[in-house]
């Protein structure tokens, strides 16, 4: 059992071998909590939730029912309910997950992950492209790493850029949902008997 106290939030968490970060929460998911700012009207995905620090702090911040954590890991899911409830948080909604193959929800305004960074990228490129998907238009996808260069090109190539933030020797990067804005084509240029004529 860990004892943490997140963002002025108290939290004892079951762990399990079998996580990641098992004997103490992880430097980079306090890293990329400490530069978070929650408020009431957010609607929360922690993606790779493992066994809950993220979305249970959220979660009594901002209310369980705006939280929805999920894992590809039974295991992380099964720690992830026993703490919401040891917690005394009713109302999180926290699912088995393979990143969004069974969340039928969207219209997040934040997608936090702690993606698994020392595996191949292929998992990280559904979350970034999946997260652009599922967030409302000034949404924020927040994530942390120890690599810079592929997370700050894929960000910046699918949401238009990215802020980039080092703390603690980790990565946070933050990249929000932008409309896109209709090209304008370019206005059609007169020929040259016509400008000479209205003198342009």
């Amino acid at each position: 059992m860990i004892s943490a106290t997140i963002k002025g939030v108290g939290l004892e968490l079951q762990t399990d071998p079998a996580l990641f970060s098992p004997d103490a929460i992880d430097k980079g998911t306090l890293a990329m909590l400490s530069a978070v700012e929650f408020k009431p009207t957010d609607k929360l995905l922690d993606l790779g939730c493992g066994y809950g620090a993220v979305g249970l702090t959220a979660a009594k911040l901002i209310g369980g029912k705006n939280v929805i954590m999920c894992d590809v890991s039974k295991t992380a899911v099964e720690c992830a309910k026993i703490n919401a409830e040891h917690n005394g948080i009713s109302d999180v909604l926290i699912k088995e997950s393979d990143g969004y193959v069974n969340i039928e929800e969207s219209g997040f305004t934040l997608i936090l992950s702690n993606p698994p960074y020392h595996t191949d990228f292929s998992v990280a490129k559904r979350f970034i492209e999946g997260g652009y998907e599922r967030l409302v238009s000034g949404g924020r996808m927040i994530m942390v790493t120890k690599r810079l260069d592929w997370y700050k090109n894929k960000l910046t190539s699918v949401f238009g850029g990215v802020k980039v933030r080092e703390i603690d020797g980790y990565y946070v990067f933050e990249a929000e949902k932008r409309e896109k804005r209709p090209q304008r084509s370019a206005p059609k240029r007169l020929s040259k008997k016509l400008s000479r004529k209205y003198g342009k």
